[in-house]
């Protein structure tokens, strides 16, 4: 992955941060920026096609999708061996910290997702 790219994933935290500012908890918002990186930082190494990053909250509920635009297999968490560094552990990651996510196949590519749930009243 690029300078360029590695850019991204930081312009994206600080993007959702914003966007979180006046409507989530500090909790909440700092859950979203790891998930959305792990996501991001996916699309990018896996694809190489870029990716778009949509953001929709509700006071009940925070969902960010992350849509790639390469025709490949849907990715599945899988338990990385001791050994393998950090690699392996992002889908794992967001299974632990969402209330829900999911993958769905688009007819270009697919989309990652989390929900978060909860927020400011």
């Amino acid at each position: 992955m690029g300078h360029t790219e590695r850019s991204a994933v930081g312009e994206v935290r600080r993007e959702l941060r914003e966007f979180l500012r006046d409507s989530s908890d500090e909790e909440r918002t700092e859950a979203a920026e790891l998930l959305v990186s792990e996501l991001v930082t996916n699309a990018l190494i896996h694809t190489r096609h870029g990716a778009v990053v949509t953001a929709t909250a509700t006071p009940a509920r925070l969902r960010v999708e992350v849509q790639d635009f390469a025709s490949e297999d849907l990715p599945a968490p899988y338990v990385p061996n001791a050994d393998d560094g950090t690699h392996g552990r992002g889908l794992i990651l967001v299974r632990s910290l969402a209330d829900a996510w999911g993958v769905e196949a688009q007819a270009l590519g697919k989309v990652v997702w989390f929900e978060l749930h909860g927020g400011r009243s």
